[in-house]
């Protein structure tokens, strides 16, 4: 975050203190450093919702974090005051242009708290495969990652296929564990055993994934620059596999002359391009902007995916890609029609 945001929210932030007394003794002198990060990351997802021309991203971003701060017990009026001082330093110190398109997406965040706000739980009686998915969830949660595995294994040699084990077990317990953290019901160290348990049972499907024949399509995937949340592409990339295209998954944080690298020597028919953080958007909208103008690239069609992208629908269009996917299926199907579009181009 750059050093004006850091200045920005080190005025909000003490004029909040200042302004309200209770306040400074609820938060404490010894987390106003850890409150002004707080109000920076916020003002981080207000800069990147503007330059993206989506007030949808800044106002889910506000609606998680009151969730999350009202289950630490945080009182919900108190982040009311911060967006109403935010609004009054932004007009002050930024320019009138973008600080009325700040405002405009403040005031929207604001009239959403009046609106009341949950996540409903990912875990539903309706829902494919669901006693395997609570099963699943209950062993990783008690650190049982080895029970976890073998249930998973053999649920596969029984007939059950990697893909529905990708969506219906997989997918839907990180959604889940997500939301149990928000709501302050696991801790981060549960939360990162559960996400780490995960990519490793992952792996020990990969003999069952590998065996398809391939069509020499080409895809190139990877999570962008700062951004370390990988899982979600990975298993996006896994997908591809299964359906006999040559996979590249550079994982999280690569930089970006390695990915343009990398779809060059591979000739990439496909790039996907995740992020989960809608702070991260620029790096999307940087990247894209590098592989439309690399010369010796193949020019290859773009998807992206990840959680900013399901907020606003038409966000791929304002980052510059051909498409966006919801899940890994819908991402495949898009990536075959998109890549035998390029085809017939020829």
């Amino acid at each position: 975050m750059n050093k004006d945001a850091y200045l920005l929210a080190k005025e909000i932030v003490t004029k909040q203190f200042k302004s309200q007394g209770e306040f400074n003794n609820y938060y404490g002198e010894s987390e106003f450093k850890k409150y002004i990060e707080d109000t920076e990351y916020s003002l981080s997802y207000l800069f990147e919702a503007i330059d993206a021309s989506s007030p949808d991203l800044f106002a889910d971003y506000i609606s998680w974090e009151r969730i999350f701060l009202v289950n630490l017990g945080f009182p919900e009026e108190r982040l009311k005051e911060r967006l109403e001082i935010m609004e009054d330093v932004i007009i002050k110190n930024l320019p009138p242009k973008k600080s009325s398109v700040a405002v405009k997406y403040i005031e929207e965040s604001i009239d959403n708290l009046a609106i009341p706000s949950n996540y409903a739980s990912f875990v539903n009686a309706d829902k494919p495969l669901v006693k395997l998915l609570e099963q699943y969830l209950k062993l990783l949660l008690d650190g049982d990652r080895h029970s976890a595995g073998k249930m998973i294994t053999e649920a596969v040699d029984n007939g059950i296929s990697v893909k529905d084990i990708y969506l219906h077990v997989f997918q839907s317990s990180l959604y889940e564990i997500g939301r149990l953290w928000q709501e302050n019901k696991i801790t981060v160290g549960q939360e990162h055993y559960f996400t780490a348990a995960t990519q490793l049972i992952m792996s020990q499907l990969y003999p069952y994934i590998s065996m398809n024949e391939k069509t020499g399509k080409v895809l190139v995937a990877m999570s962008v620059s700062r951004e370390l949340h990988e899982i979600g592409v990975r298993m996006v990339a896994d997908f591809f596999e299964m359906d006999g295209w040559n996979t590249f998954y550079l994982g999280a944080n690569t930089p970006k002359d390695s990915i343009i690298q990398t779809i060059i020597s591979k000739k990439a028919d496909l790039v996907l391009i995740s992020a989960t953080i809608g702070s991260h958007i620029g790096e999307v909208i940087d990247l894209i902007r590098s592989v439309r103008g690399c010369s010796e690239c193949s020019d290859p069609k773009i998807i992206v995916g990840g959680y900013p992208f399901r907020i606003d629908m038409d966000l791929w269009k304002k980052v510059g890609a051909d498409g966006q996917a919801e899940d890994a299926e819908t991402a495949v199907e898009m990536g075959e029609k998109l890549v035998m579009e390029n085809y017939n181009e020829f």
